[in-house]
């Protein structure tokens, strides 16, 4: 990955709220993405010390930002990451001075001294052309993480955590517990940070959990598929252009890539029309998703920004193989995406914000139509392979491509099928990734720190930029009953 797409660069940014949707048919709810949309330019820790600093996120806590603020917003939302940052390196390069006190008075204070006067400065900066968000100086304390014993260091503002530390076996997915940390036997080369051999569950002893909404009369039952292969050249960064646009490493984990073949922070509708794809069919569309590591074999990225540096450490794995479909409702005929749709069906942060939102689902080849998993890993037995699946939202308030918080202007459909009322069934695009993993607790999600990489926090991003006229086929070919691609 090269260095360039995750150093700072100051560009526009979209800082704008996240809100809950609905929750959808067939066992899928909508997304609650609250990335951290940041430019860090200051050095990130080049070695991992035992414990790092872990901040509330303030860019989800904020109500939707006015556009004669963002600028201001978005310098001071980057500045919280420096700020944490250095002083993770600070942490790292004092370790073992001072006494009992030392990382309390020397790091965790003046870090939560310069996080007030910067959420104050965004406070203010919001205040002046809409009403001025209160209740943001909680968020100011940052918290220690465990050591490598599974014990909390005495640090002032880590004991004041009255979430506790529930593993990702325990209490996962609490809403409201922002401080929450591994239990110090995350897998390999994850450290405390998760995932640990709790997260994971043998596939063959699952009940079935598959449920499907009955066609009625009126469905679209055709299929149109885009094969796109499975991001061989290598195509990764840390970025987030649907968040986070203009921000270098936006997403704080790296994603992986299939179709469009240049997507990063500087992307634009432009930038993107003129790309060229992996698709067979001329589809220029983003898909993208957060890379699945082997965490016992070090990665290229091990001290970079997005990678190691904030926690996600491995080896890349590369998909066996990509299937991506577009698919009919079950009550309706469908109507053409518009160009330049954006969609994020997923929760990064499920395992602080709860299961609410989450839109995770994992099992094995040959197990797929019996059993998902939403806040486990599969273990799947001999000749089976893990698969990781997305379903997107497949109703659109037909009037915007894209929303403030990235999330109203698409829905799911009801538990019947239906979308609600003032929506538009469009195609609902379903994506299925198969994996050869190492043996289990080997292999974990990129995410960001806190998120202890749980099953739960998978996710997944999608543009549209397929033209006009291959939108009318699929749509065509889906009303028809075809199977196309």
């Amino acid at each position: 990955m090269r260095a360039d797409h995750r150093r700072g660069r100051g560009r526009r940014n979209a800082i704008m709220a996240v809100t809950a949707l609905l929750a959808g048919g067939g066992g899928l709810v909508a997304v609650n993405y609250a990335a951290n949309a940041s430019d860090v330019t200051a050095a990130a820790p080049t070695t991992r010390s035992a414990q790092t600093i872990s901040c509330p996120d303030v860019k989800g806590r904020l109500p939707a930002v006015p556009q004669q603020a963002q600028a201001e917003v978005g310098r001071n939302l980057r500045l919280l990451d420096r700020q944490t940052a250095e002083a993770n390196q600070r942490l790292v390069d004092t370790r073992g001075q001072g006494g009992p006190n030392f990382v309390r008075n020397a790091v965790l204070g003046p870090l939560t001294d310069k996080r007030k006067a910067t959420i104050d400065r965004i406070a203010i900066a919001i205040g002046r052309s809409a009403a001025r968000p209160t209740g943001l100086d909680a968020l100011a304390a940052c918290n220690l993480g465990l050591d490598t014993s599974g014990t909390q260091e005495a640090s002032g503002a880590a004991s004041q955590n009255p979430g506790g530390s529930q593993g990702a076996g325990g209490n996962a997915g609490q809403p409201g517990q922002p401080g929450q940390q591994g239990n110090g036997s995350g897998a390999a080369g994850q450290s405390n940070d998760g995932p640990t051999a709790a997260d994971f569950v043998d596939i063959t002893k699952v009940a079935p959990n598959v449920r499907k909404v009955r066609r009625q009369a009126g469905a679209s039952t055709g299929v149109f598929t885009s094969r796109c292969g499975v991001n061989k050249r290598g195509q990764h960064n840390s970025d987030n252009d649907i968040v986070a646009p203009g921000v270098s490493n936006g997403a704080h984990h790296v994603h992986d890539y299939v179709g469009n073949r240049r997507v990063d922070f500087k992307s634009t509708n432009q930038s993107l029309s003129a790309q060229g794809t992996s698709c067979t069919n001329g589809d220029q569309s983003a898909y993208y998703w957060p890379v699945l590591r082997d965490t016992t074999r070090q990665g290229p990225d091990a001290n970079a920004l997005g990678g190691g540096a904030e926690g996600n450490k491995g080896a890349i794995l590369v998909p066996r193989a990509v299937t991506i479909t577009y698919q009919g409702s079950p009550t309706s005929r469908v109507v053409a995406m518009p160009r330049f749709l954006r969609i994020i069906t997923g929760d990064a942060k499920a395992f602080t914000n709860g299961t609410k939102n989450a839109n995770a689902h994992w099992s094995c080849t040959g197990f797929e139509n019996r059993v998902q998993l939403t806040d486990k890993y599969p273990i799947c037995p001999r000749g089976s392979k893990v698969v990781r699946s997305f379903a997107f939202q497949s109703c659109w308030d037909g009037r915007n491509v894209d929303s403030a918080d990235h999330r109203s202007h698409v829905a799911f459909a009801g538990a019947d099928g239906n979308c609600a009322r003032g929506f538009k069934a469009i195609p609902q695009l379903t994506m299925r990734l198969i994996y050869k993993t190492p043996a289990a607790p080997n292999f974990a999600v990129d995410g960001f720190q806190g998120q202890q990489h749980n099953a739960i926090t998978d996710h997944n991003d999608f543009i549209n930029v397929m033209t006009d006229r291959l939108m009318r086929q699929a749509v065509f070919c889906i009303n028809s009953g075809r199977r196309c691609g």
